[in-house]
């Protein structure tokens, strides 16, 4: 699995679309959806997947330059329902297609989603490898030189994979993703709905160099949790025996649903329902590496300068570039969570 700073031949999105996910129609969300497809554009291909009957409002709200297709999906979060891009010895590109499960049973119906990757897939002509592991694209990250990270809050939760040892997972990842080392953190970031995705938490910035979410307030319930994944990842190395160089970058917010944001939103009838008051897993962590430019989300916080002054340190030679993204964040995820980047290589089969 190439790291994401590698060449994208395209990025990959979905269309938001439902109402027990996205308040108002999905409205604003929508809107959100189009500015970060458009901020991506500036830097290389951008696909948007859409059922047939949102095409014609999508196709209005996307920039000319974004492609749209047709794609039959229940939400909207392309890297955890689309496939996970890999190269093979002969420079192919391939994807692998996970078993999904809606996080756990977030959600009754996810038959839709569990064939997403197949149909992106198709789209582009290119062989699947089919994973018999309940896993999603944003509960990994790899520096490209064969270490991948991941969270055992989310990986080793029953709600996934419960018949399988946390060794089974690890050698089943390591096959698929041709890995050599796995740094396991211990927890996610706070009250995140995926059960704590490593790309809400902590991300590769270059091989040896890892960003980290942060606060400096002991009385948050982050603060152990960013704490213990310092701990571990100042005491490994990675594949190459490397130590890591660690940038932490601090959380927004703390950011909380309002009343006027949980209204409108028909429940789900899974196992989530989204209620005013309740804490938002917001992170600059979780934004989207392009060909020449980082696309991060912002939330009109405190925080958001200084998070996009520390990214733009960390990426030098690309543009970092601020899209404002609470009502993505609003659905249980952000811009990392709503992208899948397909790497450059040879589409042959």
């Amino acid at each position: 699995m190439p790291a994401e700073w590698e060449p994208h031949a395209r990025c990959w999105m979905l269309w938001p679309q439902r109402d027990d996910v996205w308040r108002r129609d999905a409205g604003p969300a929508q809107e959100a959806f189009a500015a970060v497809a458009e901020s991506i554009s500036r830097f290389e291909p951008v696909v948007v997947g859409v059922m047939p009957a949102q095409w014609e409002r999508a196709r209005r709200m996307l920039p000319e330059e974004v492609n749209v297709v047709e794609i039959y999906y229940d939400d909207a979060w392309m890297r955890d329902v689309g496939p996970t891009f890999v190269i093979n010895q002969d420079g192919q590109v391939r994807g692998i297609d996970w078993e999904f499960n809606a996080w756990g049973g977030l959600y009754k119906d996810f038959s839709q989603d569990q064939r997403v990757a197949r149909q992106v897939l198709d789209q582009i002509e290119t062989p699947r490898y089919t994973a018999e592991l309940v896993m999603e694209g944003g509960a990994l990250h790899v520096d490209g030189e064969g270490t991948l990270m991941v969270v055992a809050e989310n990986l080793l939760n029953d709600n996934r994979n419960p018949h399988l040892s946390r060794a089974e997972i690890e050698g089943t990842l390591c096959e698929y993703l041709n890995v050599e080392k796995v740094i396991w953190l211990p927890y996610g970031v706070f009250e995140d709905e995926t059960d704590g995705h490593i790309d809400n938490l902590c991300c590769f910035v270059r091989p040896g160099v890892v960003a980290l979410t942060w606060t400096d307030d002991p009385g948050d319930p982050q603060y152990a949790r960013s704490h213990l994944a310092y701990d571990v990842l100042s005491k490994v190395t990675d594949a190459r025996g490397r130590a890591l160089e660690i940038h932490k970058i601090h959380q927004p917010g703390p950011l909380y649903l309002s009343h006027e944001e949980a209204f409108g939103v028909v429940p789900r009838g899974g196992t989530y329902n989204r209620m005013a008051g309740q804490r938002l897993a917001g992170s600059y962590i979780n934004y989207y590496v392009a060909n020449g430019g980082v696309v991060v989300p912002v939330f009109d916080d405190p925080y958001d300068d200084e998070a996009l002054e520390t990214i733009q340190s960390l990426y030098p030679d690309r543009n970092v570039v601020g899209v404002p993204a609470r009502e993505i964040l609003l659905g249980g995820g952000n811009i990392h969570c709503i992208t899948q980047q397909q790497p450059a290589g040879q589409m042959t089969r």
